[in-house]
């Protein structure tokens, strides 16, 4: 079978970044505020962020954080454990108003032998799913298909949170 390319130019950044070895983004994010638009951070409270996946499984797909830099569940206080499931709940939410997905994928990777991109920083991820979201792009090619520019779904997830008074924390 013949070998096809799709381009995907954007990914390099992720690629070269992999052996960098840099700085945690998590912890970046939490300490520019100011930054938050540029760095796609669509929620903040005392303990924890939401930001929007730069390099994403599917359209929407967020990333849930602790504001400290634990690696692990066992280091997390019983309020940084429950504020992060209740961001995955209030995360499902804005997502279903502004994307409609039909289901959800929640999980999370401890390790990068486990698939972790940044195994240092606890994180959760939310991706949206819809039927018959999975085709030959994924299956043959291990090519996810993003159908909506990240400014253009955080600014409408923006819209929805503020509309519905979330996160309700």
């Amino acid at each position: 079978m013949e070998r096809k390319n799709l381009w995907a130019p954007w990914r390099l950044e992720y690629v070269q970044g992999l052996d960098q070895g840099g700085g945690c983004f998590i912890c970046e994010n939490r300490e520019r505020p100011e930054d938050d638009e540029k760095n796609l951070v669509l929620w903040r409270t005392a303990l924890s962020l939401v930001i929007l996946n730069r390099f994403p499984y599917n359209n929407g797909h967020l990333l849930i954080a602790p504001a400290r830099h634990i690696a692990g569940l066992e280091e997390a206080s019983e309020e940084e454990l429950a504020e992060l499931i209740k961001l995955v709940r209030e995360s499902q939410e804005a997502l279903v108003r502004a994307i409609k997905p039909h289901g959800f994928n929640v999980g999370m990777n401890f390790g990068r032998c486990a698939g972790a991109g940044l195994p240092g920083h606890l994180h959760v991820h939310v991706v949206p799913r819809w039927s018959g979201d999975t085709n030959f792009m994924s299956v043959c090619s291990d090519t996810a298909v993003i159908s909506q520019g990240l400014a253009e779904l955080l600014g409408k997830l923006r819209q929805v949170s503020e509309e519905h008074n979330l996160p309700g924390l």
